[in-house]
């Protein structure tokens, strides 16, 4: 028996409803394989906050940092829940693991199954095939525009005086000003771009002409942060001169996506524009509830679906658990890579070809694809199936 420590932090809202989906997956294959998962629940966010009063147990940090193998997130954020200083309850937990295990690249797979409509203008439609969107996007995770919080909600996590940027006068601004500071390094920088390279060496190229192509997204022409940002990435570049290098700025980059989405292989981009880039890139895979992410590190990582903790939809049984399911296949992929066991790697594929089943036999999808299945039922189904491809091993 392998065994992996997996710590399950369900959160809030919905994020409990899909967590147990996720856990379901893991569970189908330690019932048919030789690997075990030791999956240690970790109560937290803003539900636990408003009960408890901490964001999470003291220890729960520690334990993600120096015990699990892998860590998957269910989602943060319930109404109400706000810490004395404004700061959402539970930002220690989500952001706090981004900054303070150095988990600098947030990685997005972007990809359109057969069977997934799209809900443009209310409507369900069939704008792009799905041979046409298959990328990753690359969003720093760790500088930028949220740089401040982040660092606040590692130091909250660690038990640390609390980080606050330096006091700034703006010449020429009056009455009251607020600002956040968007430092972004050459080192954090480098490193994000140097993954995106090495992710995309394993893909296959962009839908359009199999080319595999890396393309830097940034504001170059305007900001001085975007600017280190973009000759960094030509730096490194020039070490993977089989791999097409492209360039955008984000505005326009924001039009490319959704009119030629398959001229993108691998995007990399600062945290901000990262942010938003790849919510509406999650249009193209049929909204939030497909849309899985990994936080990933030297040493450490983090997965969650990115839909949030939907708290209108909570305990309903209704939402997509797709997003949390792509999340594992993600985290036992990169579990598999990093330990040098290619059955994890081969475990992951099984999960998208089970996912790529259900999907495409169409009779059971949620709400937000255009079904009545619940979350469940979904869940169950794309367990069901895994369980049959793992028994034919």
């Amino acid at each position: 028996m392998s065994d992996h420590r997996i710590a399950i932090l369900p959160g809030d809202g919905t994020g409990r409803e899909v967590a147990v989906e996720a856990q379901r997956i893991l569970d189908t294959i330690e019932a048919h394989t030789n690997h075990g998962f030791e999956q240690n629940v970790i109560s937290c966010g803003g539900q636990h906050y408003l009960e408890t009063g901490e964001e999470w147990a003291e220890g729960s940090f520690e334990y993600c940092r120096d015990d699990a193998d892998a860590i998957f997130l269910g989602a943060i954020g319930h109404p109400g829940a706000i810490l004395e200083n404004g700061d959402l309850a539970g930002g220690s937990v989500i952001l706090g693991m981004r900054s303070g295990l150095d988990l600098y690249a947030n990685v997005r797979p972007i990809k359109l199954y057969e069977g997934v409509p799209h809900k443009v203008h209310g409507k369900f439609t069939q704008i792009w095939e799905p041979g046409m969107v298959d990328m990753t996007i690359l969003r720093e995770n760790t500088e930028g525009l949220y740089h401040s919080l982040l660092r606040r909600c590692a130091d909250r996590a660690l038990g640390r005086e609390l980080y606050e940027p330096p006091e700034m006068t703006f010449p020429g601004l009056d009455g009251e000003v607020a600002y956040d500071p968007r430092p972004i390094s050459a080192n954090g920088t480098e490193r994000l771009v140097r993954m995106g390279f090495e992710i995309a060496e394993t893909r296959n190229g962009a839908p359009a002409d199999g080319i595999k192509r890396v393309s830097c997204i940034d504001k170059s022409n305007v900001t001085r942060g975007c600017q280190l940002f973009r000759r960094t990435f030509d730096k490194v570049a020039a070490n993977y001169p089989g791999t097409e290098c492209d360039y955008g700025y984000i505005d326009a980059f924001m039009q490319w996506i959704t009119r030629n989405p398959e001229h993108y292989d691998v995007v990399v981009s600062s945290n901000l524009f990262g942010d938003i880039a790849t919510d509406l890139g999650a249009v193209l895979q049929g909204g939030m509830g497909m849309a899985a992410s990994g936080n990933i590190g030297d040493e450490h990582a983090f997965f969650e679906p990115v839909h949030g903790s939907a708290p209108k939809h909570a305990g309903l049984n209704k939402v997509n658990p797709i997003a949390s399911i792509n999340s594992i296949q993600m985290m036992l992929e990169w579990l598999g890579r990093r330990k040098g066991v290619d059955e994890l790697v081969s475990i992951a594929g099984l999960i998208d070809d089970s996912v790529t089943d259900h999907l495409k036999d169409g009779t059971a999808l949620t709400y937000d694809l255009g079904g009545d299945a619940s979350c469940s039922f979904v869940g169950e189904s794309i367990a069901n199936r895994l369980s049959t491809k793992l028994s034919e091993l």
